[in-house]
């Protein structure tokens, strides 16, 4: 559902400047102007001329940087391309300031749409699988397969661990938290994303938290991140209140590509036991699991999720496009329990 508050932030092209974003070795930064939305994509070049191509979409307050570990790892096997979506990463903010599921979807389907990269291997993780269902069930000529790593799917029985970032929907929370951690160093605030995030946080390493500092120091001077953090955390929560065709449930049993479905048995964000559920939703669906990961399984397990990548593609007889039934992504219906 489109957010109902007007844009708090300046237009983009007002914006101050902020330090670069970093690009591991073999990757391409680059910008990409759409219709009402400025993407950052991060790609490796190809190994050889005519790999499917293959489009990475990170979660909540994550960005391309989250498939890092695991692009060059499928370098002989697809061409990469992984996109800061709107007001994440090195994005900036949408100019509707529509951060809903369908908001983030139509940007990453206008990308695709303008590169004419479709059909792709479509890859999301937590936010960004929620938004990946609804792009191959809307889209389907858009998607070859699918990944979907701890997908941000609704939950009945939300753990506790997650209720906090689930408050951050709530009007008003962000600036609180703003002020209450006001005086948190990057430091700090990036150990306790490792602790909510990881299965074994002492599995990042010590370049890997010190990149990971540095990003976090460059977010924190962008005037717009607290606003995506919460429309997009308010747009996840107002997705798990829509019901009917639009509910991401039944998107999920609409989903015609072949699907490869990601659990983490320590996330703290995603139930474990939604495995399950989600293995009879999607039609021709896979599963692993990683008893020992937590939310970003690609990030700490990147060789096991790419295997079981590889596995999918050699078991696929040939791109699961299906046909195009819909033109654009359509909006949910107004929901009037979440949001203010």
């Amino acid at each position: 559902m489109p957010s109902i508050e007007p844009p708090s932030v300046p237009p983009a092209n007002v914006l101050p400047r902020v330090a670069a974003v970093r690009a591991a070795d073999g990757e391409r930064l680059g910008s990409v102007r759409l219709p009402g939305v400025t993407l950052t994509v991060r790609s490796r070049p190809p190994l050889r001329e005519g790999l499917p191509p293959a489009l990475y979409i990170h979660g909540l307050g994550g960005s391309s940087q989250n498939w890092s570990a695991l692009m060059p790892l499928l370098d002989g096997v697809v061409e990469s391309e992984a996109l800061d979506l709107p007001g994440f990463g090195d994005s900036p903010p949408p100019d509707d300031g529509d951060y809903s599921i369908t908001g983030h979807a139509r940007a990453v389907v206008r990308r695709l749409d303008a590169s004419r990269r479709g059909p792709v291997h479509l890859f999301g993780n937590s936010l960004g699988g929620a938004v990946a269902t609804r792009i191959a069930a809307a889209r389907p000529d858009l998607v070859r397969t699918l990944t979907l790593v701890s997908p941000a799917l609704p939950e009945l029985r939300v753990q506790r661990s997650a209720v906090p970032t689930g408050l951050l929907a709530v009007p008003g929370v962000a600036s609180l938290f703003t002020r209450v951690s006001r005086d948190w160093t990057a430091e700090q605030r990036v150990r306790g994303v490792t602790a909510l995030c990881y299965g074994d946080p002492d599995r990042v390493s010590p370049e890997g938290f010190r990149n990971a500092v540095e990003e976090m120091e460059r977010r924190l001077r962008l005037p717009y991140f607290w606003d995506a953090m919460a429309r997009s955390a308010r747009g996840i929560v107002n997705s798990y209140t829509v019901g009917g065709q639009y509910g991401l449930w039944r998107q999920a049993e609409r989903v015609l590509a072949p699907t490869l479905l990601v659990y983490g048995g320590r996330d703290r964000l995603v139930g474990y036991r939604m495995a399950a559920r989600a293995t009879r939703a999607f039609r021709d669906s896979r599963l692993l699991t990683l008893p020992d990961a937590g939310h970003v399984a690609m990030m700490e397990y990147p060789d096991a999720v790419a295997t079981a990548f590889r596995e999918l593609l050699a078991d696929t007889e040939g791109p699961a496009a299906g046909e195009r039934t819909d033109g654009v992504v359509e909006d949910e219906p107004a929901n009037q329990t979440t949001g203010g």
